[in-house]
């Protein structure tokens, strides 16, 4: 181990340029899939904040009595895909328009408004088909008046979600094949620049393995700086976007080191592929 680091700090100092020109052609190839990968994380996020307004609301006929309204929202509450129920007065309906469209408060009139009962799934349970069921179940009381939960937007909006991830995930494949064959040419530049020295190595008869292992070595090195660099990059990136454009959630803890592992393992992989090819010529 020791003797192959020694090739790979001798190699470095022989070409630099070239060991530099390795290390930021993985941290840029890494950078722009993980800057797509941001964009699609926030998206995801923006689209799971979104979800959460999705809500059914039964109206309830005037003069219903409260011990049945009771009955029924114990009775929602265990529905399995039900999160939470509220049961809204008309009193409580008449504050809540009167807060949220201070304009028009004076146009409310007490009673004005019905009670409800207004209804939240838990995710994962917020399809269409999921919302239309409970919305059934709840007009099958008999003292429920009408039931909405806006029929035509959960159509949209689960079409665009499944437009967004069909998207991301075409476009996150091929950005990180891209990748790769970028970072996989590079790394076979490297190996090439060192074919005279891997023939001499054969000649004097060095095992497969001991010519590898400095390649392998340098490949590691070099994918794991690069994906540390691609790792500050983004979150310079994400900085600058916050400041300018609106605020962008960054990624968790595992997901940059997942990063900088997947910057390792490319580099790890690269060098071998590179170096397997050129032993197969010698």
């Amino acid at each position: 181990m020791r003797l192959a680091l020694r090739e790979v700090w001798t190699a470095f100092r022989r070409a630099p340029g070239l060991g530099v020109l390795s290390v930021f052609t993985i941290a840029f190839s890494l950078f722009a899939v993980g800057l797509f990968g941001l964009v699609a994380y926030n998206t995801r996020l923006a689209l799971e904040r979104l979800e959460e307004r999705v809500e059914i609301r039964a109206y309830v006929t005037e003069g219903t009595a409260r011990d049945a309204v009771a009955a029924a929202v114990g009775d929602v509450r265990a529905f399995p895909e039900v999160a939470s129920v509220t049961f809204v007065s008309p009193e409580d309906a008449l504050t809540r328009a009167r807060t949220e469209m201070a304009e028009f408060r004076d146009v409310f009139e007490p009673d004005a408004l019905p009670a409800s009962m207004e209804v939240r799934l838990k995710p994962g349970m917020r399809d269409p088909d999921m919302v239309k069921s409970v919305a059934t179940r709840m007009a099958g009381y008999t003292f429920v008046d009408d039931v909405r939960y806006g029929e035509e937007w959960v159509q949209k909006f689960y079409s665009v979600r499944r437009a967004a991830t069909a998207a991301g995930v075409i476009l996150g494949i091929a950005f990180a094949l891209a990748a790769l064959i970028i970072i996989g040419s590079t790394i076979r530049t490297s190996v090439l620049a060192r074919a005279r020295e891997i023939g001499i190595m054969r000649l004097v008869g060095a095992t497969d393995a001991f010519i590898r292992a400095p390649f392998l070595i340098d490949g590691l090195l070099k994918g794991l700086i690069g994906g540390m660099l691609a790792v500050a990059l983004m979150w310079i990136t994400r900085a600058a976007l916050t400041a300018t454009v609106f605020a962008f959630e960054f990624f968790p803890a595992p997901v940059l080191l997942l990063g900088v592992v997947a910057g390792a393992v490319l580099g790890l992989l690269g060098s071998a592929l590179s170096v397997g090819r050129q032993l197969k010529r010698v």
